[in-house]
């Protein structure tokens, strides 16, 4: 089947769907009783909730029905997919590679965002500084992990460098280091890939969030002589903590589905795999499809109370 062939379909298809929508909109938009405004809601609700139940709702519940079935997907074997995650010696040691990345990564990239905002606020060259920091979320994960993987380039001691990282240790007097291949540092260092990417957010946000805390309060707050340290302590991150919340929460999702960092730069070997990436593995490399979509199924209950935790802070928000 020809590649013009496909796109041939795919436009067929796109214009069928476009028409479909159109008369049925049309004709909604005829009825202009009370009735009709009961079926212009349901014209208008309909199609999304079908697409949530056949992109979202139906492969989930799909995932968790294979998750109880054996690598072939063909016999029930109950929770031995669960078991095996948190028995087999590699699927414990992604769980633990996992909680390191969900514990270092929101938590270093939203201080290094804090920090840098407040350091730069309203300094001369803010902008450029902004823009030096914010700089990396312009490149995809695939990209940044390339360019870290140069950085940590490993060449023994005595030859010529051409990683930046054992380049500077060369200049101190120290021998190379194979930053990408020894455990358990090596996950250290791919989480600092994701720090460099997701600082420049944190920066955006909470710099944002700063800037609209009312002038009056840090006026008082200065004639109650409260400067330095005890400004940022007491005034700064209480009225930006619903920023910082925002901020945590999403680097903390990013975080437990990262899958480029590691699939880039070690391939998941030299026990630097995580969740996401394990799941993909078990799933379309060792075609273990039980084990895999018990893995997909941990990934989403890890998701779900950061997912929870955000949407009632924002309500409490909303509320006030």
């Amino acid at each position: 089947m020809s590649v013009p062939y496909k796109f041939g379909q795919m436009f067929i298809a796109i214009g069928a769907f476009v028409a479909v929508m159109g008369v049925v909109l049309f004709l909604a938009d005829r009825v202009r009783s009370r009735k009709g405004e009961v079926v212009q809601t349901v014209v208008f609700v309909l199609p999304a909730t079908l697409m949530i139940a056949f992109g979202l709702l139906y492969p989930g519940l799909r995932t968790i029905y294979e998750s109880f079935k054996d690598a072939s997907a063909q016999k029930f074997v109950g929770f031995d997919n669960y078991k095996t995650i948190f028995t087999s010696e590699d699927q414990i040691t992604v769980l633990r590679n996992t909680a390191i990345w969900v514990i270092v990564t929101p938590v270093l990239a939203t201080l290094i965002g804090l920090v840098y905002a407040v350091l730069i606020d309203k300094a001369k060259i803010e902008k450029f500084a902004k823009a030096l920091i914010f700089l990396p979320m312009a490149i995809s994960l695939v990209g940044a992990s390339l360019i870290w993987k140069f950085v940590y380039d490993y060449k023994a001691t005595e030859n010529q460098q051409i990683g930046l990282a054992n380049q500077v240790l060369k200049w101190l007097g120290l021998d190379t280091y194979r930053f990408l291949l020894t455990e358990p540092w090596n996950t250290i260092f791919l989480i600092v890939i994701m720090i460099w990417v997701q600082a420049g957010f944190a920066m955006t946000v909470l710099s944002a969030s700063i800037k609209a805390i009312p002038d009056d309060i840090v006026e008082a707050a200065r004639l109650d002589g409260v400067s330095g340290m005890r400004m940022f302590r007491y005034i700064t991150v209480p009225s930006i903590r619903p920023s910082l919340i925002v901020v945590l929460t999403t680097i903390s999702i990013a975080t437990l589905k990262v899958f480029d960092i590691v699939r880039t730069a070690t391939g998941g070997n030299f026990n630097t795999s995580v969740l996401a990436y394990e799941f993909y593995r078990q799933s379309f490399v060792s075609f273990n499809n039980g084990l895999g979509a018990a893995l997909a199924v941990m990934l989403f209950i890890l998701v779900t109370p950061i997912v929870v935790y955000n949407i009632r802070q924002m309500r409490k928000l909303e509320a006030r």
